[in-house]
């Protein structure tokens, strides 16, 4: 590959490190707006798993915000079942309606929920609710490798304060991504080739990862409510701009 292919997978692995530092999530939204551009599809998605895999693990080292079993296993539970049941429906959904479907709900209610400051908080469905929103993560993490995008925006809608909400999404998507490299490597989608790339990506974004870490430690309920919120409406962006050419 040529020198400027490895700088900008580098620049990417830098500045997604550093929003997921900051956020908890988000890594494979930044990486691949700069790698779906000059990489393969299948070593992009491998790379973003595989840093924000890393990330997280870095994050759990260096922001610790606690572990409540109780709030984080319907989350995990349901993401475990969704992400066979995405690899299962694949092959017979169309991929890019249900991304472009989810795009634009993202792009109309993060907005909107910036603009109104006195939303009411999320109650109903307890548990239950809970548990399908991770269903919901997992299949979403089979069909684009989103995990976390479902389950913050419920997160900010259930009014968590912010650092039970950094545990349950920085805890949920460490699990998530446990299993997707798991499986990446059990079906045979990592090759020899990939890893000098890799080897690209994790260095580039060890430092960003940890700065963001840091800052996150510093920032108000509000400033993270509204970063969080306008990373959601980013990834509306991504996901209408990565599925509606296809379509047209």
């Amino acid at each position: 590959m040529p020198v400027s292919t490895y700088l900008v997978v580098a620049l990417g692995a830098v500045v997604a490190g550093f929003v997921q530092g900051l956020s908890g999530f988000a890594f494979g939204l930044v990486s691949l707006s700069f790698w779906a551009w000059v990489l393969d599809p299948k070593l992009a998605a491998f790379l973003a798993v595989s840093g924000a895999f890393t990330g997280q693990v870095v994050a759990v080292l260096s922001v610790r915000r606690g572990f409540d079993l109780k709030r984080l296993a319907p989350f995990v539970l349901g993401g475990l079942a969704g992400i066979p049941l995405g690899l299962l429906l694949l092959p017979r959904l169309d991929a890019d309606w249900f991304k472009v479907i989810l795009g634009v709900l993202l792009l109309v209610w993060c907005p909107a929920m910036l603009l109104a400051r006195n939303l009411p908080r999320v109650t109903v469905g307890g548990r239950f609710a809970d548990a399908l929103v991770g269903l919901g993560g997992g299949l979403m993490g089979a069909l684009g490798g989103f995990t976390g995008v479902l389950p913050t925006l419920w997160c900010t809608l259930r009014r968590y304060e912010r650092d039970v909400q950094r545990a349950v999404i920085q805890n949920f998507n460490l699990a998530m991504l446990s299993v997707t490299v798991v499986t990446y490597v059990a079906s045979g989608l990592v090759t020899r080739a990939m890893l000098p790339m890799l080897a690209v990506v994790l260095p580039a974004m060890l430092i960003p990862t940890l700065l963001g870490a840091r800052i996150y430690l510093g920032i108000s309920e509000a400033a993270f409510r509204t970063l969080v919120l306008s990373l959601l409406t980013l990834s509306g962006l991504v996901l209408v701009g990565a599925s509606l050419p296809r379509i047209l």
